[in-house]
């Protein structure tokens, strides 16, 4: 993709969760276009671990920087995921070419941790399905500046998938029991692993310790008790969240707190005189017409930055609109100058907390692709355990 040099703002479109563009781009042996890391700091410099970030303004929507890390030998895409707060998904996404269980030590992993918010209200809590994140708007005090706190998640699968609309915070539970819907009970009965009618609060209950009920009536924010999950696209429906992440999401959100769900799978993105547009894949189950989707970020970028959207920018829109794949147009980019900031940071990656081998991660996430909360059974778990 050819744009003029002629750039009020630099452009970079940006895609699969991936937020750094170098200054060239390199060739591979099929004659497509493969990524060239940027220039980094020779010395690692301390990672960025915080879930929060201060909004200066209204017109800010872009949060975050990119990292890089270099693998250590043991090091999965699920601990590292985890212990950036990021999803499965997303790192994926931005290291394609990467064995996400076997990176090898040396290796340099991309850390996608530059966001841009979604096109939403910004209160409560703001749920974007297409890139697998959720964002907490708290209130705000007198003379303070607004936050936002974000956080991977896992979705409903496909024919599962987690709805759309405005709903709210209605109950909330701690340590809740799970009563298995039947549908889950009749899958596992026929693959010969039979599930009781309820599961009581432990180490088994796929809703983990907090839970927070929705007026959408069977759906769900909780933990999970396979937190390798989160990130993907798992569940019957509801929304689960790492027990860490969940636990803070609980203690600062009450009951009538707004929930909004969207699915925004083109995003376009305003940080240090630079337009940034991130394409996340749509979902197997997007049906709808991606010249539309792209005309909706372009429309969201100019209500917000008005003329110093360029022609430029209309043409990197333009050119998610004719790619049937947003994975294809992973490293293109306008703004022949534009520098990211990506830093190579610390590797603070930690083990598995729960200890189990990389055959055993393997194991969970073929069966938690299987099953896991259904929404009918989501609901009865909460309203039983309502009060916490």
């Amino acid at each position: 993709m050819k744009l003029g040099l002629g750039l009020t703002a630099a452009v970079l479109l940006l895609s699969g969760c991936s937020l750094l563009a170098p200054p060239q781009l390199g060739s591979d042996e099929g004659g497509r276009r493969a990524p060239v890391l940027p220039r980094l700091n020779s010395e690692p410099q301390p990672a960025t671990g915080a879930h929060t970030y201060t909004l200066a303004s209204q017109r800010q929507n872009t949060v975050g920087r990119v990292q890089v890390i270099v693998a250590n030998e043991s090091d999965t895409f699920s601990d590292i995921a985890r212990s950036y707060g990021l999803g499965y998904d997303e790192l994926r996404l931005a290291n394609p070419d990467i064995d996400p269980w076997l990176p090898g030590a040396g290796t340099q992993i991309i850390l996608p941790t530059r966001f841009v918010l979604p096109d939403a209200p910004r209160e409560g809590v703001v749920l974007n399905i297409a890139a697998k994140r959720l964002f907490y708007y708290p209130p705000v005090a007198d003379g303070e500046l607004p936050t936002v706190s974000t956080y991977p998640i896992g979705i409903g699968r496909e024919g599962w998938a987690t709805p759309v609309g405005v709903s709210k915070v209605i109950a909330k539970a701690k340590d809740p029991a799970w009563y298995v819907p039947a549908s889950v009970r009749k899958e596992h009965r026929e693959a010969g692993d039979p599930l009781p009618a309820v599961v009581p609060a432990g180490p088994d209950n796929p809703l983990g310790r907090h839970v927070l009920k929705l007026d959408m009536p069977g759906y769900l924010l909780h933990g999970t008790n396979q937190p390798y999950g989160v990130g993907m696209r798992v569940s019957h429906g509801c929304v689960r969240l790492y027990p860490e992440d969940i636990e803070v999401l609980y203690s600062a959100v009450g009951l009538g707190v707004s929930v909004t769900l969207v699915n925004q799978p083109v995003l376009a993105g305003w940080q240090d005189a630079y337009f940034f547009i991130k394409a996340y894949p749509p979902l197997a189950d997007d049906e709808r017409d991606a010249a539309q989707l792209a005309a909706a970020a372009l429309a969201h970028a100019r209500a917000r930055f008005g003329d110093t959207v360029t022609e430029s920018f209309d043409a990197a829109v333009a050119q998610i609109a004719t790619t049937a794949n947003a994975r294809a147009i992973r490293w293109e980019y306008a703004g022949i100058d534009a520098l990211t900031d990506a830093v190579l940071v610390e590797n603070v990656t930690r083990g598995p907390q729960e200890g189990p081998s990389r055959e055993e991660v393997l194991a969970l996430i073929d069966e938690v692709m299987q099953d896991e909360d259904a929404p009918d059974g989501a609901a009865s778990s909460a309203a039983s355990s309502d009060g916490g």
